[in-house]
């Protein structure tokens, strides 16, 4: 099982990072389902029936995160521009600061899960006093 959360915090960390572009979130969303049948296949729980089982709660987790860490590349994706701490290598002003796109992205997204794809709902933002911007981090 620490084989499976290791090496999804690989994926992740390489392809889903703080920088990160199409190419690398179009990896990771190739490589989190097909490590996600590698666990359901693979995964061996072992414990008694009569107390806590440990394992089985560690797998949970693990599944968890391969669900979460799916849906946190495929938002990643959908979001075509550079926000916040997460920088899109192919949004980014002439002086290599984050290049936002308000005009498309401003609202909140909310993932529902269906049990295969996820389906995006999102709540538009109204801003009243402060206007967005783009930011320097110089």
């Amino acid at each position: 099982m620490d084989d499976f959360h290791r090496d999804l915090g690989k994926i992740m960390w390489d392809n889903v990072g703080m920088a990160r572009n199409a190419a690398s979130l179009t990896r990771a969303l190739q490589l989190i389902p097909a490590l996600r049948e590698e666990f359901w296949q693979d995964v061996k729980v072992v414990g008694a029936g009569d107390s806590f089982n440990n394992d089985l709660e560690r797998a949970g987790r693990v599944a968890d995160f391969l669900e979460l860490g799916e849906l946190v590349a495929r938002d990643a994706l959908h979001r075509d521009e550079s926000c916040g701490g997460h920088f899109r290598e192919e949004h980014q002003t002439d002086e290599g600061e984050a290049k936002r796109n308000d005009e498309q992205f401003a609202y909140v997204a909310a993932w529902e899960y269906t049990g295969s794809s996820p389906v995006l709902h999102k709540e538009q933002l109204q801003f009243e006093y402060v206007k967005p911007s783009q930011r320097s981090y110089k």
